[in-house]
């Protein structure tokens, strides 16, 4: 088993590259956009697949893209900007793919060529800080504010803004307000709940809302467990997978992964394996998993699954390597 995992970890890392842009850019697919955050995410999996020539390119990409206030446009296509929102998550999510890529690598020549760019992404997001701990979203394409925070994304930003103090300290950089910042925004989702997803948006039915605090680290032990249990019914399609949506018949590979990680962060490894064999099974005949799949309404054989979306992507790919890898023993730091 442990070979047959360590193979599809091979096969996943060589469907991102061959997709990826002579640039350094991983887009969704060939033909498709690139975005910042899962550009990073499939960057991170090189890493972990031992591809770090690739990843370094990757992460290189980044820097050169970067604009001059920190941010990055929320998606390109063949280099060029697309959607000119700039996004708080994605501009802080290049810390987290460096931590990641020191450890793995020990390359500190490159932690210190990318530390200007993970600076002044984490000093972006920080600009939009409230008082009260929260970090709105982003700046439309005008560079208006978009006057609200989103659960998902501080989870993911808070980590990464903790994992950029963590790179500061290695280079020998004190970041006193940095430290500050990553505390009041987690008292904030901790305390103040209803400072998330405040502007008209139903976020409760997300799958990620219910696990993403989990797999970034905020809610541990007694309280990860009843968060998971509370919600297991609403998004879990047993012996399948993790639904995007608690009113959608569909289960959606990536977060099954997320899922899986999220398990294993909070020591549920046994439930973290048994989905993840759930999820193995959609993947087509070059083990390139599908990026979502229709819940049948009847009993049918394996032979008969069909994809909802006929897309294959590569943050798909990439979340099944961190999940393999997380259980494979690695600890994810």
């Amino acid at each position: 088993m442990l070979k047959d995992i360590q193979r599809l970890i091979q096969s996943q890392a060589d469907f991102i590259i061959s997709q990826q842009l002579p640039s350094g850019a991983i887009p969704w697919y060939r033909g498709g956009i690139t975005d910042p955050w899962d550009h990073v995410e499939c960057a991170m999996a090189l890493d972990f697949s031992g591809r770090f020539s690739e990843a370094s390119l990757a992460y290189k990409w980044m820097r050169d893209t970067q604009n001059p206030d920190g941010s990055w446009y929320s998606s390109y296509l063949n280099d060029k900007p697309q959607d000119l929102t700039k996004d708080t998550n994605f501009s802080t999510y290049i810390a987290t793919g460096m931590w990641f890529h020191y450890p793995t690598t020990q390359d500190l020549d490159l932690l210190r060529y990318m530390w200007p760019t993970v600076e002044k992404g984490i000093d972006f997001a920080l600009s939009l800080q409230q008082p009260s701990g929260e970090i709105y979203w982003g700046l439309s394409e005008n560079n208006e504010v978009w006057p609200g925070a989103i659960l998902t994304a501080s989870s993911s930003t808070w980590l990464s803004i903790k994992y950029g103090t963590r790179i500061a300290k290695t280079l020998g950089v004190d970041k006193p307000d940095w430290d500050k910042a990553c505390q009041r925004l987690a008292r904030a989702i901790k305390e103040h709940p209803e400072r998330f997803d405040r502007l008209d948006e139903d976020k409760s039915g997300h799958a990620m809302t219910w696990y993403y605090p989990i797999l970034a680290g905020l809610i541990k032990g007694k309280q990860a467990e009843e968060r998971i249990s509370r919600g297991w019914q609403d998004f879990i399609i047993d012996g399948w997978g993790c639904k995007c949506f608690a009113d959608r018949q569909s289960v959606c590979v990536a977060e099954t992964f997320e899922l899986v990680l999220a398990l294993t962060r909070m020591g549920a490894k046994d439930k973290a394996k048994m989905v993840l064999d759930w999820v193995l099974q959609f993947r087509d005949s070059y083990d390139v998993f599908y990026r979502e799949v229709y819940w049948p309404q009847r009993e049918i054989r394996r032979s008969e699954l069909e994809p909802r979306v006929n897309e294959k992507n590569t943050w798909t790919s990439a979340a099944a390597i961190l999940a393999m890898v997380a259980l494979d023993g690695i600890k994810i730091p």
